[in-house]
């Protein structure tokens, strides 16, 4: 029996059709409407789409924004100076510095200079420190964006083994703390696989649950994984494709024709992971307005 797929683009729907009524219910109590500040350093064009993308969900929901595009030539100076305005300003509630940065930039030093209080992609080191020790917190987006549909489609993580492929800050590295955490979306046995792993397989066989974000298309195949998994597949990659229109084709980190026959459940790439992504952005956005994780914040 073929797995039963995991759909991203239905829940998100449902999720920003909540926060949108949530933002009109906070504007009707007289408050102003939540606003999110996007920073893009260059003009790379994955970053535009990712922004726009962003810009269009703000616009769904009802969250005003703006972008402000900076010169990829510009110093560490003048950038950490840039963001220090908009944490000074009252009307601001998130700031998002798309990533990646610049080779000249430390996505670190520039993520560290953004107030913690308005950082909706909750990387800030603040955010995750609360993370790790299970307070409330500006979750990252991509894990948060998981833990909901697996309460979406009851899909329990207590006491599974849980194997996370990547570990990157962003996601791999939150998602896992997550999971591990002793609250209802936590409960779970979890391991972290990276690329210096040795026989990568000995570790997916033994999955349950298993989240991939390695950004290495093709990577999990059918004979990596038992009979009955649930795969949440984060990459998204570009690979070439002459019979498409634009050249090209999304795919996920995942064999998703061989492994739809072995799995429970399986995001499909793209329409799983991704518009959950957004989805929580605008959700950290409002909390942000509303105060509602660090309610001391001016």
């Amino acid at each position: 029996m073929p797995a039963q797929i995991i759909d991203g683009k239905k829940v998100a729907e449902e999720t920003r059709k909540q926060i949108r009524e949530d933002v009109e219910a906070w504007v009707a109590q007289g408050n102003r409407r939540p606003h999110l500040q996007v920073l893009q350093v260059g003009t790379d064009p994955a970053s535009t789409t990712y922004i726009g993308a962003k810009t269009r969900a703000c616009k769904d929901v009802g969250i005003s924004t703006g972008t402000t595009h900076l010169p990829d030539t510009i110093s560490p100076k003048e950038l950490k100076k840039d963001i220090y305005k908009l944490n000074n300003d009252d009307t601001i509630d998130g700031i998002l510095v798309q990533l990646p940065l610049p080779n000249h930039l430390s996505s670190h030093d520039v993520i560290e200079s953004i107030d913690y209080r308005k950082d909706v992609d909750g990387f800030h080191p603040m955010n995750v420190g609360r993370l790790a020790v299970d307070q409330p917190t500006f979750r990252s987006c991509t894990p948060a964006g998981i833990l909901e549909l697996f309460k979406y489609y009851s899909i329990h993580t207590k006491s599974k083994h849980a194997v996370v492929v990547g570990a990157s800050n962003i996601v791999g590295s939150p998602m896992a703390i997550m999971l591990s955490r002793e609250n209802s979306t936590g409960k779970a046995t979890t391991t972290i696989c990276h690329k210096y792993t040795k026989d990568i397989t000995r570790h997916t066989i033994d999955a349950d649950i298993l989240i991939v974000a390695a950004g290495q298309p093709g990577l999990i195949k059918a004979e990596m994984v038992k009979e009955g998994v649930i795969i949440i597949d984060v990459g998204i990659n570009r690979i070439a494709d002459e019979t498409t229109e634009k050249g090209y084709k999304l795919v996920g980190d995942c064999d998703f024709d061989g492994l739809i026959k072995k799995a429970s459940w399986i995001t499909p790439v793209p329409g799983g992971v991704g518009p959950m992504t957004v989805a929580m952005l605008m959700k950290n956005t409002l909390l942000a307005a509303k105060k509602s994780i660090y309610p001391d914040a001016e």
